[in-house]
């Protein structure tokens, strides 16, 4: 009976250590940039489908927005004016990522049209090519890399290897200063119906949208 209160006794000790361990362990850090997603869904319809019950969205189309979510940190005039515009975003790309680290990445399942022209239902690399107060929008079909091969120059990751002959759409941005500060860039789906709305960006003081409509 000693021998058996013993091994019990150690047993509780064991497994209360574990406990501690796993309450006081840190948690895994954060990237400087975390992973963020857009989401919105068009041209679907709710439908009850059974009497009593609450209705259900069915047939609605997604469209998804996957990018890396840089945050300010104190920094201030993220993009800069005149000649060095757009520059400390880049970071020595062509155009920027509309994010940080790889490739944001745009999914439709639906045809999109924005200023008049149609973008296909499909995957599509996102970019912004930065003027002052003149934000272009730009969908590519270029490969792109998950994880960065100083080695590959076809495929981009972020803007490095950007190449506009596989630009499908370019669409101007309508571009906002305020008087508040965005922390962290966000991307959202604003003043959305089943047949469009507006895709818009913000970070620190600049925001920039472009409506869309769904198409045929």
């Amino acid at each position: 009976m000693k021998a058996f209160a013993l091994a019990t006794t150690a047993a509780l000790a064991i497994a209360g250590s574990a406990v501690l361990a796993q309450q006081t362990a840190s948690p895994a850090p954060m990237p400087a940039s975390p992973r963020g997603t857009a989401a919105a869904q068009v041209g679907g319809k709710w439908v009850v489908e059974k009497e009593g019950t609450a209705p259900r969205y069915r047939e609605g189309k997604w469209i998804v927005v996957d990018y890396g979510r840089p945050i300010l940190r104190g920094r201030t005039d993220i993009f800069g004016a005149g000649a060095d515009y757009g520059k400390k975003v880049n970071d020595d790309g062509p155009v920027w990522r509309a994010g940080a680290n790889q490739t944001t990445r745009f999914r439709t399942e639906a045809p999109l049209v924005f200023a008049g022209k149609t973008l296909p239902a499909g995957e599509y690399s996102l970019f912004v090519d930065l003027k002052p107060g003149a934000w272009t929008l730009i969908f590519s079909t270029q490969p792109h890399q998950t994880k960065y091969d100083p080695a590959n120059k076809t495929e981009t990751f972020g803007a490095y290897n950007y190449d506009p002959k596989f630009d499908v759409l370019r669409v101007p941005m309508q571009t906002t200063v305020g008087m508040t500060s965005t922390e962290q860039f966000t991307i959202g789906f604003f003043d959305m119906t089943p047949q469009g709305g507006t895709l818009a960006m913000s970070w620190e003081k600049t925001a920039a949208k472009v409506a869309f409509t769904v198409g045929m």
